[in-house]
């Protein structure tokens, strides 16, 4: 059995999800807050769903208690102002296409509250992980409901899929001209199906995917010089720009 620890700041249980969940959630948390906390949550190539209870979760300003947020291109700032407990779920593009059931570009950059996404059917699911005392009994419940509920989205096809991986497993570097003639589609059409599954264009997915493995890179304590050429920026002035986009400042203001 996993005990709780530290996981992003947050006291925690992390752990990856059941095989047949893995295309669709890289991570499930099940975390409590114990203190008045402000963040700034940054983008990455990803979704999330937040099932939350006791304070809601400040969002950019606005309280929620359960929500969503779809893939995004600049930062978030969270406040939890009072003790929170919930349920954490770091979703790909994918899992959040059929698990929200509705094209990507609509929740790009958006916090949507959960019930908005998934019906009022959602608030027994939050009542049982609030009722529910054990961690881990708290993640089985949560992959539960997304079985059922991912399983029974849309389907998305393999070829955004494949075209996505390759942008990832490049550290996104791989041009879009290239994707879109290896699966043999126009550059209108690769960017449409992009904005309905992932949520934005395939430029500026590849420009977060990069983003966010510098990101890791920093954190691991990488020099930023390093890490523009570890990640194929033409230099660091080009680093600098996507980090005052994406984190609203640059790389060593990050660091410290």
């Amino acid at each position: 059995m996993a005990h709780p620890g530290i996981v992003n700041g947050l006291l925690a249980v992390e752990r990856a999800p059941l095989p047949a969940l893995r295309p669709y959630v890289t991570r499930l948390i099940a975390y409590r807050e114990g203190v008045p906390v402000e963040r700034i949550e940054y983008p990455f190539p990803g979704a999330v769903l937040v099932l939350g209870f006791e304070a809601p979760t400040e969002v950019n300003g606005m309280p929620y208690a359960s929500f969503g947020h779809g893939l995004g291109d600049r930062p978030a700032v969270t406040r939890v102002r009072a003790a929170a407990e919930g349920v954490e779920v770091m979703l790909t593009p994918f899992g959040a296409r059929r698990l929200y059931g509705a094209p990507m570009a609509a929740l790009t950059n958006l916090t949507v509250p959960v019930e908005d996404l998934l019906g009022a059917w959602t608030s027994p699911l939050v009542e049982r992980l609030a009722e529910t005392r054990s961690w881990e009994e708290r993640l089985r419940l949560t992959e539960r409901f997304l079985l059922k509920r991912v399983m029974d989205g849309p389907e998305i096809g393999g070829q955004v899929p494949w075209a996505w991986g390759r942008l990832v497993a490049s550290g996104g570097r791989v041009a879009v001209s290239d994707l879109a003639r290896e699966l043999g589609w126009s550059h209108r059409h690769l960017v449409a199906r992009f904005h309905d599954a992932v949520g934005l264009a395939p430029k500026a997915a590849a420009r977060l995917i990069r983003f966010d493995r510098a990101l890791a890179l920093l954190r691991g304590g990488m020099p930023p010089a390093e890490v523009a050429a570890a990640c194929g920026y033409y230099d660091q002035a080009h680093l600098n720009r996507d980090f005052r986009a994406f984190a609203g400042g640059p790389p060593g203001t990050l660091r410290s």
